[in-house]
């Protein structure tokens, strides 16, 4: 769960620049394993998304982000 707004608005806050959520560098977690598929049990994203997010633009990344997000990731073993 995210910490509340400074300006008291809801939702995520929004980067001036591109009206994108603003998020961390990236959903990686550090609980790395695609053992039984495609997709990183941590994260959630697949082993191509990984591969490339670097070479992504913001646009790409959220539509990954909002994907994990409604997915329920991304998860850290507790």
């Amino acid at each position: 769960m995210s910490a509340p707004r400074a300006d008291g608005k809801d939702g995520p806050q929004r980067c001036a620049l591109t009206d994108l959520p603003v998020r961390p560098d990236t959903p990686c977690v550090a609980v790395c394993s695609t053992t039984f598929d495609e997709v990183c049990r941590g994260c959630g994203r697949t082993v191509a998304e990984v591969a490339n997010w670097v070479s992504m633009n913001a646009e790409q990344k959220e539509v990954v982000w909002q994907r994990i997000l409604a997915q329920g990731y991304p998860r850290r073993n507790t």
